[in-house]
This record gives C-alpha cells, sequence and structure tokens, in this order.
C-alpha cells in the first residue's frame, strides 16, 4: 500500500515542497529511506518508529520504504519526522489518506511522541501558501511564526496523536489566529534611546546623516569615548521597517533558527555586532549546510564591527561585494544559494594601538610607524566604501554629570523619515533607496553643484589632501546634508558639513 504526505525544506531564505512516499510490502521488517537524505533525515527511521509505539500505535511486521522527492536535491533536518509517521500511519489505514493531499507537514518527533520547534517555518509556511495547500500542520511553537502568512490554515499540535486527530477530525483543532498590527506594534519598540547619551552633539549629527542616507559611517576616538553606546542606538532613529522589510528580516531568522521565543515578526531592525575573532564563513554565510551569516541576519538594520582593525584582513575584504550588491551568493558544487544583505555597516576603532592619540587628557605612547600599521590593517577598498568618519572625543566630567537629558531618538527619526521621503520621490522607478547608493550616474545627475560650490570642493581636496575616492562620497553625503536641510540644490554649507566627515582620508590614509 502505498501512502502520500507533503512537506518541505528551505533553501536559502525560500523553501521547496518535498513530498513523502510511503510504501508498505509484506516482505521481512524494515524501515528504507531513499531520496538524498541526510544523515539527520536517516535518523529519523529511529526517531518515528519510537514515536509511532509510544502514541499508542501497533506497526504490523511490514517493509517501509520512504522515498523523498525530488530525489535529486539533498534533503537537511529534522522537520521531515512528523510526515514520515503520518504517511506511515495512513499506510496502515489510521486514518483516511485523502486528508493528506491539502496539507502541509513539518515537525521533529521525540521518541515519545512530542513535537519539537523546527527551523523555517515562516518560509516554509509562505511556500505552503504559493503551491495552493490549504493548511499547515507544525509544532506548536511555530504556529506564531507561519500564521503571519495569509490565506493558510495553521494547525498547532503538541504530539503524534494530535496530528493523527486533526488528519482524522479536521475540525478537531481550530486555526491558529493572529492579530498582524498588534503583533507589530508590540514589536516595533527599542530599549535604548539617544536622550541616554550625554554631549557628543557632532557624532549624533553625523549618525542622523548616515541614517539619512543610509551611510556606513566609522567612529574613530579613545576607549570609553562612547562610540558603542552611540552605535547600539542607531536602530532607534532609522525609519520603522515596512510589513515587507520585516517579513524579509523575520525569513532570514527563521532559516537560521535565531527568532526570539513567542515573537512571531521581527518588528525593530536588526543590530548585530559579531566579535572581532568571527570567521570569514560566519561572517557572509555558508558552511557545510549553507546557512546565513552575519551581514545577513543584520539585512535592513545595523553591522556594528567595533574594534574595525582587530578583525582579521580576509573577514574584512569579504564584505566588499555585499556592500556593492546587496546580497552574498554561496556557491557550492552542488547547490548555489542567494542571501540578501542591503544593511548599514557602522564601524568603530581607535586612533591607534594604545588608543590615546587624539585623547588630550592621555599621553600617545605609540611611534608613527605603530599608528601606520595599526590603520593599515583596513585596506583602500574597504575604507572607500565607508561614506562617513566622524572622531569621537572623550565626554568631560561637565556633559556626564547634567541632569538635561538628549534629544530622543523619536525627534531624531522624525527627522530622518523626511529625508528618506525625499529620497524616495527622487528614486522613484530606478531601483535605488537611499542617496547611499547612487552610482556616478546618479550622483552627476542628482549632485550638481554650482561655481562656489565647486570652488569650494576643488580648494578642500587640493588642501587637505583629500584622495580621489573622498570625491564621490562627499558629494553623496553633501546630497543627504541638503535632503536633511530640505533643500533642493547643495549648497555650500551642505558641502563644508560634508567635507569635514573624512577625517581619516585627511590625516591619516594620506600620510
Amino acid at each position: 500500500m502505498v501512502s502520500q504526505a507533503f512537506s518541505a525544506a528551505t533553501l536559502g531564505v525560500d523553501a521547496f515542497i518535498v513530498e513523502v512516499e510511503c510504501n508498505l510490502e509484506g516482505a521481512m521488517p524494515g524501515f528504507v529511506m531513499v531520496g538524498l537524505p541526510d544523515s539527520a533525515v536517516r535518523e529519523s527511521r529511529e526517531r518515528v518508529a519510537g514515536a509511532i509505539r509510544n502514541s499508542g500505535y501497533n506497526l504490523p511486521p511490514k517493509r517501509i520504504t520512504i522515498n523523498l522527492a525530488p530525489a535529486d536535491i539533498r534533503k537537511e533536518g529534522s522537520a521531515f519526522d512528523l510526515p514520515i509517521a503520518l504517511g506511515v500511519l495512513a499506510a496502515f489505514g489510521k486514518f483516511p489518506a485523502e486528508s493528506l493531499r491539502d496539507t502541509l507537514i513539518i515537525g521533529e518527533l521525540s521518541l515519545e511522541g512530542r513535537l519539537r520547534p523546527v527551523k523555517g517555518s515562516l518560509p516554509i509556511a509562505y511556500a505552503a501558501g504559493s503551491q495552493g495547500f490549504r493548511r499547515l500542520i507544525l509544532p506548536a511553537e511555530n504556529a506564531l511564526e507561519a500564521a503571519v502568512v495569509s490565506g493558510l490554515s495553521v494547525i498547532p499540535v503538541a504530539t503524534l496523536q494530535e496530528a493523527v486527530q486533526v488528519l482524522a477530525e479536521p475540525d478537531s483543532v481550530p486555526p491558529y489566529q493572529v492579530d498582524m498590527d498588534e503583533l507589530f506594534s508590540q514589536g516595533s519598540v527599542y530599549h535604548d534611546d539617544f536622550s541616554d547619551v550625554k554631549g557628543q552633539e557632532n557624532v549624533k549629527r553625523a549618525l542622523e546623516v548616515a541614517a539619512s542616507g543610509g551611510h556606513n559611517i566609522i567612529m574613530v576616538g579613545p576607549p570609553g569615548s562612547g562610540k558603542t553606546m552611540l552605535a547600539r542606538r542607531i536602530p532607534s532613529i532609522l525609519p520603522p521597517l515596512s510589513l515587507n522589510e520585516a517579513l524579509e528580516c523575520t525569513k532570514i531568522h527563521s532559516v537560521a533558527g535565531m527568532l526570539p521565543g513567542r515573537t512571531g515578526l521581527l518588528a525593530t531592525r536588526p543590530f548585530r555586532s559579531p566579535h572581532h575573532t568571527v570567521s570569514d564563513v560566519a561572517l557572509v554565510g555558508g558552511g557545510h549546510n549553507p546557512r546565513p551569516g552575519e551581514i545577513s541576519l543584520s539585512h535592513n538594520g545595523v553591522l556594528f564591527l567595533d574594534e574595525l582593525p582587530e578583525f582579521a584582513r580576509n573577514v574584512l575584504e569579504v564584505m566588499r561585494q555585499p556592500l556593492e550588491d546587496g546580497r552574498v551568493t554561496i556557491s557550492r558544487a552542488a547547490l548555489t544559494v542567494d542571501y540578501p544583505a542591503r544593511f548599514m555597516l557602522v564601524a568603530s576603532m581607535n586612533p591607534c594601538p594604545c588608543g590615546y592619540y587624539t585623547d588630550p587628557a592621555h599621553a600617545c605612547t605609540c611611534q608613527s610607524p605603530q599608528i601606520q600599521k595599526y590603520m593599515s590593517k583596513i585596506s583602500g577598498p574597504l575604507m572607500d566604501r565607508i561614506d562617513i568618519h566622524v572622531e569621537v572625543a572623550a565626554v568631560g566630567y561637565r556633559e556626564l554629570s547634567s541632569r538635561s537629558p538628549g534629544e530622543p531618538s523619536g525627534m531624531i527619526r522624525s527627522r530622518v523619515i523626511r529625508s528618506r521621503e525625499i529620497q524616495t520621490d527622487r528614486f522613484q522607478g530606478s531601483g535605488l533607496y537611499c542617496n547611499a547608493q547612487m552610482k556616478p550616474q546618479d550622483i552627476r545627475k542628482f549632485c550638481r553643484l554650482d561655481e562656489s560650490c565647486q570652488q569650494l570642493l576643488k580648494t578642500a581636496m587640493d588642501r587637505l589632501g583629500l584622495s580621489a575616492r573622498a570625491y564621490d562620497r562627499i558629494l553623496k553625503v553633501s546630497r543627504t546634508i541638503a535632503d536633511l536641510d530640505g533643500s533642493d540644490s547643495i549648497r555650500p554649507q551642505h558641502l563644508s558639513e560634508a567635507i569635514q566627515y573624512r577625517s581619516l582620508d585627511r590625516n591619516l590614509f594620506a600620510a
């Protein structure tokens, strides 16, 4: 006797349907699995057999053959346990096999028949809806995540017996319901606010400019000057996530198995801060079974690299192409996987190995060659992709002891949103989202300078020794500053401020 169930597996941030065929024969008892299963899937034979017996079902002595189609794609993970078990029980006549036709099933089984959560339930729910399935049976812990997909009945179950009951009596368990508006509003709360920051007005202004134009930024300052504290508050001034952006972020975290518990939707912009010992694979993604890396987990959010020169050079270099393309492609012999990686890079560093080169309160013990060697750990091509450099000075006692709060993130965010709206109108239909993404042809079109601005920029390039790569960056940042000012044209004051944000070109890399 043959039965047929349907499951799914993830590939990148999407999912594909897997047909689970079960064949029973009257030969010697056995349990065979084919269809290119990996070790975790092959081990499901023991989990499935134990779960079926411990759930009170008797299996006659038959040879069971499970085929996972399509057979030319490797099947990975433990989410096939439940569909295999239900396929076997349907073949033995424990419930009508017809009830499996319009149902997608995922779930990992324990030996006693309980269900454990699995990764990637949101992209699997999308695949189920797009392929015309009427309902999705899955572990109860994954129901909130999958229920954000409209038009699909999500049925949460806790045990194998409950799953059999749902298939035998379709109305026994009601579909899981979720209020998307409430879910989105509850999750869109930031706990870090710029009102906590004392002083550092020039740095907060630079971060506002960076957030408005989507510019990558690096902060340079002595230890304890507040670089990390400032970076952690950047997501709170970025524009709120749209529903589509939130779903994109949630799918990536779901596939990686990093979605916080009892969270069905990521409604705040991601903030990732990997340690400087991170490997290149952990940063960009990959591995034997490819999974998203830190740059994809920070998609639509912020990737913060603290103490940038301490990262291995090869780790930093692999970011160059994703910074340009907004995607990372991982190629293996059997498959190629794309992960989205459109993020805002925020980096921080000390000005020298000891950290006190620019601090008037501490004497620097570094020699000039040591400083140059320290700074040269960051390659020119990577620095070329960072639009804004800002110096962060140590905060004095007067600012620290002040009782007056700083400007809250909400006020800064309102200005950022207005600036982004201007950019959205400007780039409508071009595929660009913000000023930082402008190409040379876009810069020539949208960043035209009058005679006084051209003379100012020429003087700055000559007197300050700015590199050629600084030219386009200055124009893009100037355009953002003008947008914040509500100006249609770039004026000298906008250009002057942008020139100040190239301190590393002027002071260190030009040496």
